[in-house]
């Protein structure tokens, strides 16, 4: 894609690859975790993370497909730290015990990249009977993370290195949250709208990374929060979207690629602004931030209103019976 690749401040565009934002970065004292990492972007972002020497932990719900792509790094950086852990974060018993099991391991937590997602299925709930989107895109992120913070701190108080967490948001910036309705509404099968509850779950990430932001600042911790848009990108993602897999039925093969190379971004690109913002020097100390194609972006008012974020995080903190 280079179609709009005009450099921002960063140094960097939309056509740019996580190869190239993370060009002469080494990082071989890092470990992250990048969730949704056996397909799509999180694969992506694994790979390259990988290649400039972090401990990457893979948090997957398809272990055939992550070992597949674990097979594949190896292939390609012999020297790779990489491993694959399961992980349904539709499923809050199997958010807790992959919490627990990485932090049997003793290993330091520098990085977490909430990346894993689901786009506009058919109504449907999670093993916790909530809505899938809102529980898959949003509210495991929000579990693990909490569950994870205590080695985050301390890994950032040992280390001297500022930790990282980073959540991908598709499309959230664009959605207004609708007033008067609350985050549990989408639960109602009669009013459900699929994009809605897609753009509420993503909404939700930005307010979360938000929200953590000010937490982080007033607790003096050591940790940044920021979230992202992508771009847009033919990932897995819109596997269970008829729509848009009727249009590429219907334009063809031969327009598809046409707008894949000039109008879409590929994975590769895709995938930079989440490894930027997870390992460049340049975004050290910003948090609260949202970024598009590398650079500082602006969401909705929504996304930057503090009350909601501070609403939706009491709300989540009762739905996953956390104190």
């Amino acid at each position: 894609m280079w179609a709009f690749n005009r450099k921002g401040d960063s140094g960097f565009s939309s056509s740019s690859t996580a190869e190239e934002v993370t060009l002469r970065i080494h990082s071989t004292s890092l470990t992250a975790i990048v969730t949704g990492a056996s397909s799509g972007l999180g694969a992506e972002t694994a790979r390259v993370l990988a290649l400039r020497g972090v401990h990457v932990i893979m948090g997957v719900i398809e272990m055939i497909d992550a070992y597949n792509v674990k097979e594949s790094i190896l292939k390609q950086i012999p020297t790779a730290k990489v491993d694959v852990m399961k992980l349904d974060l539709s499923s809050m018993a199997s958010v807790y015990h992959f919490a627990a099991e990485f932090n049997s391991t003793s290993l330091p937590l520098n990085i977490l990249i909430n990346n894993a997602g689901i786009c506009a299925p058919p109504f449907m709930l999670s093993k916790d009977n909530i809505e899938l989107q809102f529980a898959v895109n949003y509210l495991g992120h929000f579990l693990l993370t909490n569950l994870l913070l205590d080695n985050m701190k301390k890994t950032t108080k040992e280390s001297k290195i500022q930790g990282r967490i980073v959540n991908v948001s598709s499309m959230g910036h664009r959605f207004t949250y609708p007033k008067g309705i609350l985050f549990d509404k989408i639960n109602d099968p009669p009013s459900y709208n699929k994009w809605r509850a897609y753009g509420q779950s993503k909404l939700a990430n930005i307010l979360h990374a938000n929200e953590l932001a000010r937490r982080f600042k007033e607790d003096g911790v050591d940790i940044t929060a920021n979230s992202l848009h992508p771009g847009v990108i033919t990932t897995n993602i819109y596997l269970h979207n008829r729509l848009l897999t009727g249009i590429k039925n219907i334009l063809g093969p031969f327009v598809i690629r046409y707008l894949e190379r000039f109008v879409l971004k590929n994975v590769q690109q895709g995938a930079s602004t989440t490894c930027y913002l997870a390992l460049h020097p340049q975004v050290s100390g910003m948090s609260g931030k949202y970024f598009a194609d590398n650079n500082v972006s602006e969401t909705s008012l929504d996304g930057r209103d503090m009350d909601l974020a501070k609403k939706l995080w009491d709300f989540s903190m009762n739905l996953t019976n956390q104190k």
